[in-house]
């Protein structure tokens, strides 16, 4: 009788063997790098209920992820302002690849994968120069670079991947903060800052900028979520005078002009202006923003922009959005369901768990 040994060699050598792919790894739902008690660092994969499918080490601190759309693999960025971005095999922690980004640039933290996983696109600062630069990557050739072009701003942050019409656009967050690793987070161009949302092809081609009004100027555009129609969910933090009531979660659908949300209601405070992560309910009728500076997560209505529940958390940032509701992650190591006007724990690890949960999808 042929062994299972055997029988999988046959396989691979005609090229007939299924293709390793998450479910391999139990179905897990998100990324979330965090670090352990014994202060070094790790990526993790989280199901829905938030137990621990695997993890891998990081050399430092992460801050988000990338997941490959087609194989358990996944690129982990440091915070910024990191220099490295380790690809890992998600089933045994194998370090694949460890990108660098050119001289003078330093990565933001964040990057997505084109649809058919062939290319990794990465947010950096291009800080000799003062420019915000995606920079491509070609998966096929060893995570090799292949190019780069503007992001339509200064300082990108987050970027997601939305698609209209078919096709595939970057959607990025121009914080509009100009820093330099000599500076350490200083921030250098306050008076000037010009954050935006900007809309791109993979190739480059500016489609669409929103901008947002000259007194919000100090209102830096960082996060992003995306609705099923469509429409983009972008989470703020103010760099001016603190204690202001100021919008921290805006709604932009490209045509139209950007919603600010919960304008005048002075629960907005609560935030203390920062906006941590942002992610809508599964029916796309809340959106929520969390802040790890006030902890706390305000849900608020996407139709009318009214805030509908607050949730206090300590050091709560990481939140996705989940079957059932939404899902948060904390510093504490809790991840915890917000459901409604509930909030209840799954799981409780020994970890800090970073700013984001990155979902699979």
């Amino acid at each position: 009788m042929t062994s299972r040994r055997g029988f999988l060699a046959g396989l691979l050598a005609t090229g007939l063997a299924p293709a390793p792919s998450w479910a391999d790894l139990g179905g897990p739902a998100f990324l979330a790098a965090a670090r352990q008690s014994d202060g070094h660092f790790l990526l993790a994969g989280l199901s829905e209920t938030g137990a621990i499918r695997f993890t891998c080490p990081l050399p430092s601190r992460g801050h988000a992820a990338a997941a490959h759309p087609l194989r358990p693999e996944a690129v982990a960025f440091a915070r910024r302002p990191g220099r490295f971005a380790d690809v890992i095999d998600c089933r045994d922690g194998a370090h694949l690849a460890r990108l660098e980004p050119p001289l003078g640039h330093h990565f933001y933290g964040h990057g997505v994968f084109s649809p058919d996983g062939t290319r990794l696109f990465t947010t950096e600062n291009d800080y000799e120069n003062g420019r915000g630069i995606v920079g491509v990557w070609q998966v096929t050739r060893g995570y090799r670079r292949i190019g780069s072009f503007g992001s339509g701003g200064i300082g990108p942050h987050d970027m997601v991947l939305r698609h209209t019409q078919g096709m595939p656009q970057l959607a990025i967050a121009n914080g509009g903060i100009e820093t330099h690793p000599d500076s350490g987070r200083a921030k250098l161009n306050l008076p000037q800052m010009r954050p935006n949302l900007s809309l791109l092809s993979l190739e480059g081609q500016v489609l669409d900028v929103m901008e947002l009004d000259p007194e919000l100027h100090l209102n830096s555009i960082r996060h992003l979520a995306l609705s099923s129609t469509g429409t983009l969910g972008f989470a703020m933090q103010w760099q001016g005078d603190p204690g202001a009531d100021l919008p921290i979660l805006g709604l932009y659908q490209p045509g139209t002009p950007p919603q600010l949300l919960a304008e005048g209601d002075p629960r907005l405070r609560n935030l203390r202006g920062y906006g941590g992560s942002v992610a809508f309910s599964p029916d796309d009728q809340a959106i929520a923003v969390t802040s790890p500076r006030g902890g706390l997560v305000q849900v608020m209505e996407t139709h009318s922009g009214k805030i509908i529940q607050e949730h206090p958390l300590t050091d709560v940032c990481g939140l996705a959005t989940a079957s059932t509701g939404l899902i948060a992650s904390t510093g504490l190591g809790q991840i915890m369901t917000l459901t409604g006007d509930t909030a209840k724990q799954l799981r409780h690890h020994n970890l800090a768990w970073d700013n984001h949960l990155v979902p699979l999808t």
